[in-house]
């Protein structure tokens, strides 16, 4: 059965402190430190936008201004490089102005991801939307937000985006636990479980930065007490859409996943950040012919 409702907007919570990155982000948010010469959270927007989303809301905090300049037209900067001819600078500078409708609220104080989404709540009114986490780089090519939209069409309720990984990395992230559909790589979830220890997990499926909500979720968000840290978590409120779907009680359509197989890139920490950097510029044609022969001879001499 289909679900009426297109998803046209995304949320983009980016009030993050990023405090793993100091000094560097003591006054540039995480979100814009640059993965070769673009900032991180152009990439997230360039994925929203490719997905048919062309209404997207950033979700920020104090001094971010940054944030909304880089959305922002640069007359003058426009002017210079068109004076000089430099159309690939310029085409670059125009670039992310012209991906999407950018439009901004300010997170008051950082009161977890739950907090975060429940801010976007009047912008986004009755309609399904999808969240996406900056942190989160997904490759272009899995098409991942493009698979979630379509689950949502079907199954309605919410989509989860899961991943498997390794038992060390379990505590980390939210876990489900699921049952099989009728459909490859669509599960629904009877489960999730915030940051639980190696021995109590579900399974080894995390929950990655894609979300697609229904709007039942802000009501359940509003009823979401603190959890781990203090903050209101997304996954507090997920699970009770799983659970009251699961124990057929549900007002929300309940909560799906789609197995996600893919290409992640994990920016929120250090070493996933510089091994990003790597790879995105070794993927580049324009950067490869030189700096792959010089990263492999820099490697050679470390050993």
């Amino acid at each position: 059965m289909a679900h009426s409702g297109a998803v046209t907007k995304a949320v983009v919570p980016v009030a993050g402190l990023g405090t793993r990155f100091l000094p560097a982000t003591k006054a540039t948010p995480k979100v814009m430190m640059p993965i070769v010469d673009k900032p991180a959270i152009q990439y997230v927007v360039e994925e929203a936008a490719g997905a048919g989303l062309d209404d997207v809301l950033l979700i920020t905090g104090d001094n971010q201004e940054s944030i909304a300049d880089h959305f922002n037209r640069a007359y003058e900067l426009e002017k210079a490089l068109a004076a000089k001819g430099n159309d690939r600078a310029l085409n670059a500078v125009r670039a992310p102005t012209e991906l999407a409708e950018v439009r901004y609220v300010r997170q008051d104080s950082p009161r977890g991801l739950g907090h975060a989404v429940l801010c976007a709540a009047d912008h986004v009114g009755d309609e399904p939307f999808a969240v996406l986490l900056g942190d989160d780089l997904i490759s272009t090519d899995d098409d991942l937000l493009g698979r979630m939209i379509a689950a949502r069409q079907r199954y309605g309720g919410s989509i989860v985006a899961l991943m498997e990984v390794p038992a060390d990395q379990i505590s980390a992230y939210g876990v489900a636990a699921f049952k099989p559909t009728d459909e490859p790589d669509i599960v629904a979830i009877t489960d999730l479980v915030e940051k639980p220890e190696t021995s109590e997990a579900p399974s080894n499926w995390i929950v990655i930065g894609r979300y697609v909500c229904d709007p039942a979720i802000f009501s359940v968000l509003r009823e979401t007490p603190p959890g781990r840290g203090g903050e209101i978590q997304l996954t507090d409120a997920l699970r009770t859409l799983a659970v009251a779907d699961r124990d057929a009680c549900a007002d929300g359509g309940g909560v799906h996943g789609v197995l996600f197989r893919g290409r992640r890139f994990d920016t929120g920490n250090k070493q996933d950040f510089l091994r990003t950097t790597v790879e995105f510029a070794c993927a580049r044609p324009d950067l490869a012919e030189d700096f792959v022969p010089w990263l492999r001879e820099y490697v050679r001499t470390l050993e």
